[in-house]
């Protein structure tokens, strides 16, 4: 019998619930950022490769100059 009652009172203790509920909202925020990321990436890197070019085309513009 009182074995029953240590699991019905472990089953009522709430302390741990919100600690899990911050590990599983933490998890989801982070699962979001990586999939922004790895959608954003090819634009991002095709920007930095164009500004890059133009950097470069704009130094080679004031050495003949």
């Amino acid at each position: 019998m009182k074995l029953l009652n240590i699991f019905k009172a472990f089953a009522k203790e709430e302390s741990g619930a919100v600690t899990v509920d911050f590990v599983v909202l933490t998890a989801a925020i982070v699962g979001l950022g990586i999939i922004v990321i790895s959608t954003l990436q090819p634009a991002i890197e095709d920007t930095a490769t164009a500004i890059a070019d133009d950097m470069a085309n704009a130094t080679e513009i004031g050495r003949t100059n």
